[in-house]
């Protein structure tokens, strides 16, 4: 079965590759709030929306062809936690769009595209189960879960879905099935990584890509929040497996321990110029940042999609 027609292709007809935003909980960290919260930071969708809109337009003005919005941890079960009835935190969820699109529109970014942000069940447990896998939970488990927001992303009017941090097969094949209910809505799909041949549950990106790999609703495919060091090995192999287009979005480089939600090592991406060029020579046509990336990141993606775009 041939893929839809969705917008990642549309615009690489148009261009070499595009660009991600970077992170955006590093950034509202940068201003002063304290996301040490299950919500993490859809819990300023509550408090100071206004300091989202802020941060996608920095991206925005640096040159990111596209916005992923802060409906990461933002789930009807984890706002019910804190007392949200089920219809104001479907509007919470739309809210992430809208602030997308506003920050779109006053950059004057009009062919910039919005991804609704579907962060995995192990991001709602926030226990560091998206690096892990292996829930213990059924598929009508994970379906009842995240169909609530990806019917809310949709309605807000997304530009397409990002199903991100998936560290397990059978939660992607179940994103992929609630979509089918939507057939002309497409979807990226990038893996949490084990290494850059497995996803973190411990299965093979072969299997994964065999499994969902031609799903017709896939717009890319591709892994992030994984250590920048091993991207190049990983767009590499996946590039040998499919002709889909490749995303990748990595960590500035450092590691991530999600018990004491802490980052420790080095950052391995100063130099985003250096890392970009390479992984576009690779193969992969969505390049961003995930944790600990910055603007001054995604600014240095822009000056080697520059390149490529007059050579």
């Amino acid at each position: 079965m041939s893929r839809i027609k969705n917008p990642v292709d549309q615009r690489l007809q148009e261009v070499p590759f595009l660009i991600l935003d970077g992170a955006l909980a590093t950034e509202l960290e940068q201003k002063g709030f304290d996301l040490n919260d299950p919500l993490w930071s859809a819990r300023l969708l509550i408090e100071a929306p206004e300091q989202i809109e802020h941060v996608h337009r920095d991206y925005f003005e640096v040159g990111a062809d596209v916005a992923i919005t802060s409906s990461y941890q933002a789930s009807i079960e984890g706002f019910k936690q804190r007392h949200i009835k089920t219809e104001e935190a479907q509007a919470l969820i739309r809210k992430t769009v809208t602030l997308a699109q506003n920050a779109r529109s006053r950059s004057g970014k009009s062919d910039a595209l919005i991804a609704g942000s579907v962060g995995p069940y192990g991001a709602y447990l926030a226990d560091g189960s998206e690096y892990r896998g292996h829930y213990g939970v059924s598929a009508d488990v994970l379906e009842a879960f995240h169909r609530p927001r990806i019917e809310a992303l949709i309605e807000a009017g997304a530009d397409l879905l990002a199903f991100e941090t998936i560290p397990s097969l059978e939660e992607a094949v179940v994103l992929f099935r609630i979509l089918e209910a939507y057939p002309e809505v497409s979807a990226w799909l990038t893996f949490s990584l084990q290494d850059a041949t497995h996803i973190s549950e411990g299965t093979a990106l072969a299997t994964c890509i065999e499994t969902v790999g031609q799903h017709p609703q896939l717009a890319a495919i591709g892994a992030n929040c994984f250590p920048a060091s091993y991207a190049t090995d990983f767009i590499r192999h996946v590039k040998a497996l499919t002709d889909v287009p490749i995303i990748v979005y990595p960590n500035s480089g450092e590691v991530y321990d999600p018990v004491a939600k802490t980052w420790s090592g080095t950052n391995q991406c100063t130099s985003f110029q250096t890392v970009a060029k390479t992984w576009y020579e690779a193969g992969a046509r969505l390049i961003g940042g995930c944790c600990r990336t910055s603007p001054e990141h995604i600014a240095q993606i822009r000056s080697v999609y520059q390149v490529a775009h007059t050579s």
